[in-house]
Parts: C-alpha cells; structure tokens; sequence
C-alpha cells in the first residue's frame, strides 16, 4: 500500500516564528488542496502563530 498517495497523507506544520516547532498531522486533499496554514501554540514563544505546511 502506497501511504504517499493516501487520500489523508501525514504532513509536518512548521512554526512562521523562527523556532523552528512543529507539529505533525493529517490533511485530506480532496477538501484542502493547497498549503495548509493553521494557528496553534508555539510552546517556545508561548503564543499562538500561524503554522505553514512543509512539504
């Protein structure tokens, strides 16, 4: 079974603060296609920033 080709693949969300966190999920392409972008806490700055998805 391919896991890449998944309809929900795992992919990793990278702080936009510079610290360089992250957090790992699972996306479903079929309803977000493009890059992903989510606010969560960033424990190192202790604030909520925005999360950018990494391919």
């Amino acid at each position: 079974m391919a896991r890449s080709t998944d309809v929900r693949p795992i992919i990793k969300m990278r702080s936009t603060a510079g610290t360089g966190y992250t957090y790992v999920t699972r996306k479903n392409r079929r309803n977000d296609p493009d890059r992903l972008v989510l606010r969560k806490f960033d424990p190192v700055v202790r604030r909520h920033v925005d999360f950018k998805e990494e391919r």
